[in-house]
């Protein structure tokens, strides 16, 4: 691949399956709460002072109190992102001659989509070119085929506000050649949003002090990509849907079913979520990020059950998410109780499981693992 694709700069990437650890929260019950009206819009601010980063997953409700020195406080403002406020890019009709569906129109392109990315911009390079989405010089290729970005674009890796950057572009390419490139909210967009809003200011977490400044740096936060963010990226992250159902795919971020908290259909779980992010108030936005976070909704027992009171609440036939690593969900890492795992083994594809209900994406690139790209449907 050239420089001018956006590649980041060299960096000799690091194991962390050490650092990674469940939130202890991941199996709290959830309860019910009712979207309120948005108050005012506020000002737009600028960046956070860039803070040394931690790596790790470490639950932000086990997080000490910290003295006034350690963390920067930062504004607590964030540009207001209202439905029709964005550039809507409205995809053209593929060149050349297309396949006809019954009712006449072109047939929609290949489906694909791609696990959790976390700042590894070289790696999700390579995985796009090497499915033919991505030229050699990092622009899209791929015609009328329609991509998915599951979420959690950031931390960890080297380069998250390249990969936001990256599919902010092929957005536009890919409207332009007639097909698209998507993506869906994850925690850590949640994460990103609330350090650079609400900065050190403490929120009820239900089991102590917490602050978005502490958890984002603990969960692996960069201080290059905060130093980097601008409005612009703001604003992309505040629009991003939280669901959506595509080809009898219901794709989500996390494999939880707390989305069922926040609506009776796709629509009003993505108005619900857009909305929250709209209202100035830590606390509603710290409650979303910590219901993103859950996971493991789909395995061991009653996860078939779960996985089908999703799909019969949203539709589809599949559930398809990123978020929990596949080492994780095979426990073949080990455990969030310290325990080891059955042996570390390559992964060289999705993880289907629950009955064939669920499919996960997430191949654990921050954990020496694979970045995972595929065309659905999986077999």
């Amino acid at each position: 691949m050239t420089q001018g694709a956006g590649r980041g700069p060299e960096v000799e990437r690091t194991a962390t399956l050490r650092d990674f650890r469940v939130p202890a929260y991941v199996h709290e019950p959830v309860p019910h709460t009712a979207a309120g009206s948005p108050p005012p819009p506020v000002p737009p601010v600028s960046a956070a002072p860039p803070a040394e980063p931690h790596p790790g997953s470490v639950p932000p409700e086990d997080i000490p109190g910290h003295g006034a020195d350690e963390y920067t406080p930062t504004e607590r403002d964030l540009p207001v992102i209202r439905r029709g406020d964005t550039l809507q890019l409205i995809p053209s009709p593929a060149a050349g001659p297309a396949e006809a569906t019954a009712a006449g129109q072109p047939a929609p392109g290949p489906l694909y989509v791609v696990g959790d990315v976390h700042g590894y911009l070289d790696e999700l390079l390579d995985a796009l070119h090497e499915q033919g989405i991505v030229d050699e010089s990092g622009e899209w290729s791929a015609g009328n085929t329609r991509l998915w970005f599951l979420g959690d674009f950031t931390d960890r890796g080297p380069d998250g506000i390249g990969v936001i950057d990256l599919v902010m572009r092929l957005s536009a390419e890919a409207a332009a050649a007639g097909g698209y490139c998507k993506a869906l909210l994850g925690n850590h967009e949640l994460l990103l949003l609330g350090a650079k809003r609400y900065g050190d200011t403490p929120v009820n977490s239900g089991a102590g002090t917490a602050t978005f400044q502490a958890a984002w740096l603990l969960n692996g936060g960069q201080a290059a990509d905060m130093d980097r963010l601008r409005d612009h990226h703001l604003q992309w992250m505040s629009r991003l849907a939280a669901m959506e159902e595509v080809d009898g795919h219901l794709l989500v971020h996390s494999d939880t079913t707390a989305y069922l908290e926040f609506g009776a259909s796709i629509e009003e779980v993505n108005d619900t979520v857009r909305e929250t992010l709209t209202r100035n108030d830590p606390d509603e936005v710290w409650d979303l990020f910590r219901k993103f976070t859950k996971r493991f909704a789909f395995r061991d027992s009653g996860g078939v059950d779960a996985a089908r009171e999703l799909l019969d609440a949203y539709g589809g036939t599949r559930i398809v998410h990123g978020h929990s690593p596949i080492p994780y969900l095979t426990g073949e890492a080990g455990s969030e109780d310290g325990e080891s795992g059955s042996g570390r083994s390559p992964i060289d594809g999705p993880h289907i499981y629950a009955d064939g209900l669920a499919v996960a994406m997430d191949g654990g690139v921050t954990m020496a693992g694979t970045l995972l790209v595929r065309r659905l449907p999986v077999a």
